[in-house]
């Protein structure tokens, strides 16, 4: 059996300037950190010729040594299996495929593109593939956007891959520049004693909100394309933030991008978001943001200590629960479980 995990991710600022067109025509920043809840994947072949993908509750079986339909539940593991067979060939002509994520999909740790790093490692590892952490993510990003068609942006595949706190770039040509930000462990928890994750209780599909931040780009909606530029900036100055081991200012920070990030698209955030964000603020936390592209899935706030237990009891108040996490250092790990 071939075995592979990759973590999940906080976007700590810049997101949506990964996206295209706006990476390609202005060039995006983010900031991101991984933390301790993971895409999971295993293989093993099998001693029939029938390709069988196993996710939760569902179960679709497949006749070998065939493209695989991507019309269903588990398009991601089919368009992974369809790119490794047609990019390296060598497939067992037998194999079961399972998968599944620490949180509910569409939760915004972008999870979506963790599990097809997540694939692409057990089959890397199945294949004794060579890859390096960036092929790994470009072949991801590539899986997903061009061979699927699913709309996002490049950061949570190089977030998979890499693993850690990163800084990373976004240029024309699918360009991309990852800079690790390395932290103590002392300065990690120091962090981690102050921010809370919090899961709303509502998936959502990110797909409608990135398609019409990309219209907007395109159309040149300049309300959209200027919080989109101080976003980048908000990137940059946390960045900095880390670097000088000023920690405290990242609740501030995080509330500039969240005003930021309303701006981009419709459905970024809806009353019941507000309710909670505001209720966090009054009840003591400087900052905090939605996770991902928006519309629902997971927010996260930064604390003073003093603050935390107020902070929990009141979100915990409302529909959804705080989450414990972690933040990780180690990237997409696969290996193989005889």
């Amino acid at each position: 059996m071939f075995r592979s995990k990759a973590p999940l991710r906080l976007g700590f600022a810049g997101g949506g300037t990964d996206v295209h067109p706006y990476s390609t025509q202005y060039g995006g920043a983010v900031l991101n950190a991984t933390i301790n809840l993971y895409a999971h994947a295993t293989i093993e072949p099998l001693s029939e010729n029938a390709i069988v993908l196993k996710d939760n509750d569902t179960l679709l079986r497949f006749d070998s040594n065939t493209v695989l339909p991507v019309d269903h539940a588990l398009a991601l593991t089919a368009g992974v299996y369809n790119r490794m067979q047609q990019q390296f060939g060598n497939l067992p002509a037998g194999l079961s495929i399972t998968t599944s994520v620490d949180v509910p999909m569409g939760s915004g740790l972008g999870t979506s593109s963790t599990l097809v790093v997540a694939l692409i490692g057990a089959f890397a590892s199945m294949l004794s593939l060579p890859l390096s952490k960036y092929e790994i993510a470009k072949l991801a990003y590539d899986i997903e956007r061009n061979d699927l068609g699913f709309a996002g942006g490049h950061q949570d595949q190089y977030a998979a891959s890499f693993g850690g706190i990163n800084y990373m770039e976004f240029f024309e040509n699918d360009t991309v520049s990852v800079q690790p930000i390395m932290l103590t462990a002392e300065t990690l928890q120091y962090m981690e004693d102050r921010m809370l994750l919090y899961y709303t209780g509502n998936a959502r599909q990110s797909g409608q909100i990135i398609q019409e931040q990309q219209a907007n780009v395109i159309n040149n909606q300049q309300e959209s394309v200027a919080a989109m530029h101080q976003l980048k900036k908000q990137a940059q100055h946390m960045k900095k933030a880390l670097l000088q081991n000023r920690l405290d200012m990242l609740g501030q920070l995080f509330d500039f991008g969240f005003e930021q990030k309303r701006k981009m698209a419709k459905g970024i955030s809806n009353p019941h978001i507000e309710t909670i964000y505001d209720a966090a603020k009054n009840a003591g936390a400087t900052g905090g943001k939605i996770s991902g592209a928006g519309g629902g899935g997971f927010m996260y706030f930064y604390c003073p200590p003093s603050a935390t237990e107020a902070v929990t009891k009141t979100l915990n108040s409302f529909d959804g629960k705080v989450w414990p996490f972690k933040f990780t250092t180690e990237g997409m790990q696969a290996g193989t479980n005889s």
